[in-house]
């Protein structure tokens, strides 16, 4: 079966940006754009709803590297 010539690829919790880059090259995809998202945690303080963030979800979009013929 061929590869997604786009594939998207999340830094893990328990990962560096270093090892989630690693493993793009490893499945045969570079880096093309970096997106960052807050995620936020609901809580209640005196009745009112408040967000606060928690962490950054950090998204790679990498295309599939063509190989040299």
């Amino acid at each position: 079966m061929a590869k997604k010539r786009k594939e998207r690829f999340e830094v893990q919790e328990s990962e560096t940006i270093e090892e989630c880059l690693k493993r793009m090259k490893a499945e045969g995809y570079q880096p093309v754009k970096r997106m960052e998202k807050p995620i936020f945690k609901e809580e209640t303080l005196n009745l009112k709803k408040e967000y606060v963030p928690i962490r950054q979800q950090i998204i790679f979009e990498g295309i599939l590297i063509e190989s040299e013929q």
